[in-house]
């Protein structure tokens, strides 16, 4: 055991400054590209996804 106490305000107070200058520092340019990057990730992972579960069942039928 930690012989230190914890103190969860520090946490909190550091986490959350944190969190603010990273939030300052984001364009909204920023955000709609990198939405629409997930956006075509997702739709290419699950296409391949797909794919590949057909292939397997196509495979283990014959």
């Amino acid at each position: 055991m930690s012989s230190t106490p914890s103190n969860n305000g520090t946490v909190v107070c550091t986490i959350g400054g944190t969190l603010l200058s990273v939030l300052n520092n984001i364009h909204a340019d920023d955000l709609l590209k990198t939405s629409i990057l997930a956006t075509i990730g997702a739709i290419v992972s699950f296409s391949v996804s797909f794919a590949l579960k057909l292939l397997v069942r196509k495979r283990r039928g014959n």
